[in-house]
């Protein structure tokens, strides 16, 4: 037990730990969203529950993520379930703290450098035209499951040159992986997390296949792996073998689930609101519907930057950040952040503040339009990729598809909902429609 008393006359938030071991944590799985929102309006911004056999506080809103962002590295640290410890690898930067984060960071960020985004949207034209292509002969489908195809071969084919649509066996394999990283940490034959382990280890001996025949026959394919290979710290020193792997593992987790729930939601918001897809395809009209799509030409879509902000801000793919360690108490809003609990941050709901956002339940582009720049009132309202030290690495290489992809939807292609369908949102592992948006798409 935690000695509260030596440490702080302040008090502890409000709310309450729960049952024994377990604390809230079945309430908080059978219904995340109506979970938060009730307790957020019993106790406000700031509350404590038991979750995950940790004693945690829970923040909500732009002051409180400031908070987290500042101390994060300091009196904060990121900490992990067991099941990404062991399913991304010591190595990762999910689950690397201190100077260590850092300097792996400023290794990885290299293949994120706007030169390599220039190289990545060739490439993800083609790929998303043959995709749109292909969804033009179905006619019919669900969406969410179509994209979750179409996010993981762009993933596969930028960081590690391979095609999941000529390789099933890979999409398999990396989904056997993935389905372990939200289920019970405990392994036996034939249980979901021992099939992610197993799975892990044969897509590590994937990469070291790739890294050894890239070793002995360099090409000029500028994907992640290649720029990776090369990679240097301050100090000259490059990645290693392990530390390449790891990270290219975490980078197919943050650059394909993440994205594949952002497009969901763009989907179904463009089809829900017919006139914002209206002003969308007059700004491309605009253009002139250039050919090429360069990072020039898509920094002129500014209204479909807007857009996708008001997606992001009213649907973010992630509603809960990490958690962090407190490793020093502290004090916010009044209250004692106890040293040894977790904290946590919520995205949605700090996106969904009155004070900051007119009629936060409406879908408003224009609330991002120059004229009015509702984000800009308050540092970090706007939260979709976290924020500080651990602001997503992939955050400009997901802003390049969102809007890529996006600008080739709207000029040639139409979709309508099916009737009957149920679009109540899913909020874990991520989220999505419930019944993974059904649609009749066709070509203009």
């Amino acid at each position: 037990m935690i000695n509260l008393s030596t440490q702080s006359t302040l008090p502890l938030p409000p709310g309450r730990l729960g049952l024994p071991a377990i604390g809230e944590s079945i309430s908080y799985l059978r219904d995340p969203a109506g979970f938060i929102a009730k307790r957020q309006q019993q106790h406000g911004n700031i509350f404590k529950t038991h979750l995950f056999a940790r004693p945690t506080i829970v923040l909500i809103g732009a002051d409180a993520a400031r908070f987290l962002f500042s101390n994060d590295g300091q009196k904060l640290e990121m900490t992990n379930t067991p099941n990404f410890e062991i399913l991304l690898g010591a190595k990762s930067i999910g689950v690397q703290t201190g100077a260590a984060h850092q300097i792996l960071r400023r290794q990885l960020f290299q293949a994120f450098q706007p030169r390599a985004l220039e190289n990545y949207a060739i490439a993800m034209e083609a790929v998303t035209r043959r995709y749109l292509q292909k969804w033009e002969q179905m006619g019919t489908l669900t969406w969410y499951e179509e994209l979750k195809k179409y996010t993981l071969d762009i993933a596969c084919r930028l960081f590690v040159g391979v095609s999941t649509a000529a390789d099933e066996s890979l999409e398999k394999v990396y989904e056997a992986w993935s389905e372990g990283l939200l289920t019970i940490p405990v392994r036996f034959p034939g249980s979901k997390f021992d099939r992610a382990v197993r799975a892990r280890e044969e897509l590590l001996a994937r990469f070291d296949s790739l890294i050894d025949e890239r070793q002995q026959h360099p090409s000029s394919e500028k994907d992640v792996l290649s720029i990776l290979l090369v990679a240097k710290d301050e100090a000259g020193n490059s990645l290693s073998r392990a530390a390449i792997k790891d990270n290219i593992l975490g980078m197919l987790i943050a650059g394909h689930e993440t994205l594949t729930s952002a497009l969901t939601s763009l989907c179904l918001l463009l089809a829900q609101h017919p006139k914002v897809l209206e002003a969308v395809r007059t700004e491309q009209a605009q253009l002139g519907f250039p050919t090429q799509l360069t990072q020039e030409t898509l920094k002129q879509m500014i209204y479909l930057e807007q857009v996708l902000k008001e997606v992001l801000r009213i649907a973010p793919p992630v509603v809960r950040s990490g958690s962090r360690k407190v490793l020093e108490s502290c004090e916010f809003g009044g209250y004692l952040i106890p040293q040894g609990w977790d904290v946590y941050y919520q995205i949605p709901e700090t996106h969904q503040d009155s004070q900051i956002y007119t009629h936060p339940e409406q879908f408003d582009p224009d609330r991002f339009s120059p004229e009015r720049t509702q984000d800009k009132q308050k540092l970090f309202s706007h939260i979709p990729f976290g924020g500080g030290i651990r602001e997503c690495l992939g955050k400009e290489f997901a802003r390049l598809e969102m809007k890529l992809f996006a600008a080739l939807l709207v000029r040639d292609y139409k979709w309508e909902l099916v009737p009957g369908q149920n679009l109540e949102r899913v909020v874990l592992p991520f989220s999505r429609p419930r019944d993974g948006l059904k649609v009749k798409f066709s070509r203009r």
